[in-house]
């Protein structure tokens, strides 16, 4: 997150409701199921009832969920629009920064973006309704203050900010970040979100098996004020530091499609495990 100046097979192991049963009667044995004797009563549904019957419900229907992928791929290219200064509440703060990246030059733009894309299949396959904050990886911001917009304007039930830090190369680990109260518009969701957080770091720390951060918050918690994303937001919104892309063993496995979408899994099972409480 700072500026320079695998699957679905884990699905079913995380989240049963996420995943179909499998038939195990004779009849899906691909032998015939036994009439119903003198006496018994058939349970086979008439054509007429299983035309009305309704399709099966999938776990996030109806839910609204805001991905944002931290920073953009253009941001580089225009410092004076993401220098330009917004109000967090609490401070004026940077529109957006360019992010951080590995020692061999992948960006977290493109890192958070990948993961966001693939958060989005994953969720919309499990019935929810996934807005994201931008359209690329190519442009410029938006800033901070319009990322929270999105997310607020969506009414969604859950906002993720989808981020990897850029710390000294010996520190290691994931972490998530939750909001304080402000006097000011997130106060209202500042319970939620701690929920949300706690339940992402926990199906986080199941699915990808990185260890919590070792040198930010406590327990991978860590509460802050300063974040304009989450101290204007009105919707149960946190942010997720994947680890650390300046950690040669991190940097590696952020730069594995498969890791990415281990990483992904992760994040969709913590915001189902929240939507569903």
């Amino acid at each position: 997150m700072r500026a320079l100046p695998a699957t679905v097979l884990a699905v079913c192991g995380l989240i049963a409701s996420a995943c179909g049963g499998t038939g195990s009667g004779d009849a899906a044995a691909g032998q015939a199921a036994p009439a119903a004797g003198a006496g018994q009563a058939s349970t086979a549904a008439s054509p007429a009832q299983a035309k009305d019957a309704p399709p099966d419900a999938k776990p996030l229907d109806g839910k609204v969920i805001v991905i944002d992928p931290g920073h953009n791929g253009g941001n580089y290219r225009n410092p004076k629009a993401i220098n330009r200064k917004v109000n967090v509440l609490t401070q004026w703060k940077a529109c957006d920064t360019t992010g951080t990246s590995t020692n061999n030059g992948y960006s977290e733009a493109a890192f958070t973006w990948d993961v966001s894309k693939r958060m989005v299949k994953i969720l919309e396959g499990r019935g929810a309704t996934v807005k994201l904050t931008r359209t690329g990886n190519n442009g410029v911001g938006p800033c901070i203050t319009e990322r929270a917009a999105i997310g607020n304007k969506a009414e969604a039930d859950a906002a993720i900010s989808v981020h990897a830090d850029g710390s000294a190369a010996a520190n290691h680990g994931f972490h998530v970040i939750m909001p304080k109260k402000i006097n000011g518009p997130v106060d209202k969701v500042v319970g939620a979100s701690s929920k949300l957080g706690i339940a992402v770091r926990d199906a986080f720390a199941k699915g990808t098996g990185l260890p919590y951060s070792t040198y930010i918050g406590a327990k991978a918690l860590d509460y802050r004020n300063d974040l304009g994303g989450l101290n204007l937001s009105t919707v149960p919104k946190i942010f997720v530091e994947s680890g650390n892309m300046r950690n040669a063993a991190e940097a590696a496995k952020f730069q594995d499609p498969k890791f990415r979408q281990r990483i992904a899994l992760a994040l969709a099972n913590g915001l189902q495990h929240y939507l569903k409480a």
